[in-house]
């Protein structure tokens, strides 16, 4: 059984993270939902006309479940790394280091506090898609499970660059230079069937895909990726992030020199 001085720090942790973002909500919640916002009005309704149908459904219809993934990606990542480094600078890391709790609790702490950020700024972006078109839901317990896993694993990728970031401008190298460029081509706005036979086979090495194909198969029950495939990859991805993010802090990497 976990010791309850292990649940309260867990807890004391989420709190905190939550804390951190509800303080500062215009910054944290606002600017998610009027992004979105432009994206729906943009691509759904304007360019979307245009488009016509993608994979049977409407083009607004087929980009919102990405749009919503968008959002929970980056939200989870930059949440946990900003908050991770912040504690690196000023220096109050140190005072979880030596707490009687193990390092797992730490980490596991920091996630929540990501994921629950991310989930809710999902519930609001669902809320402004309402506004543009009726969601439907093809399986519940896909979309619940494909969103907590995704908002997991990138909020432990935010903390792992969080670990080895030694500048503020550090925390923005990885979510420029790869994490948008993969969330982009990660079928957001498009259905890897419009792509030439060579480029669907690439775009498979972009583990956006299965996240966000798995994700628009609990809205709409279509998906260019196998569920399986999709599912492993999630499981896979996360346990090896958790395993090195554990195994960084609790050697010290990046914190103790």
């Amino acid at each position: 059984m976990i010791k309850a001085n292990y649940w309260i720090a867990l807890q004391s942790i989420v709190y905190k993270e939550c804390n951190r973002f509800l303080r500062i909500w215009v910054q944290t919640l606002v600017p998610p939902a009027i992004t979105m916002t432009l994206y729906f009005v943009v691509f759904g309704s304007l360019i979307g006309r245009r488009v016509g149908e993608v994979n049977g459904f409407e083009y607004v219809e087929f980009m919102m479940p990405g749009l919503i993934m968008l959002s929970v990606i980056n939200n989870a990542y930059s949440n946990v790394s900003s908050s991770f480094f912040s504690a690196k600078f000023q220096r109050n890391i140190e005072e979880l280091l030596v707490a009687p709790v193990p390092t797992w609790v730490i980490v596991w702490g920091y996630v929540l506090g990501g994921v629950l950020r991310a989930v809710l700024v999902g519930a609001i972006v669902t809320a402004v898609a309402l506004f543009f078109v009726d969601i439907q839901i093809y399986n519940f317990w896909v979309i619940i499970t494909t969103l907590l896993l995704t908002a997991i694993l990138f909020a432990l990728g935010g903390l792992i660059n969080a670990v080895y970031a030694k500048t503020f401008d550090d925390i923005s190298i990885v979510p420029t230079f790869i994490l948008s460029p993969l969330t982009y081509l990660g079928g957001v706005f498009f259905s890897v069937s419009m792509l030439p036979g060579f480029w669907q086979q690439v775009s498979q090495a972009n583990p956006i895909i299965y996240m966000v194909n798995a994700f628009r198969f609990g809205f709409l029950g279509t998906s260019d990726i196998n569920l399986t495939v999709a599912y492993s990859i999630l499981i896979g991805l996360t346990i090896v992030l958790f395993t090195t993010a554990t195994m960084l802090i609790k050697k010290g990497v990046g914190i103790r020199h």
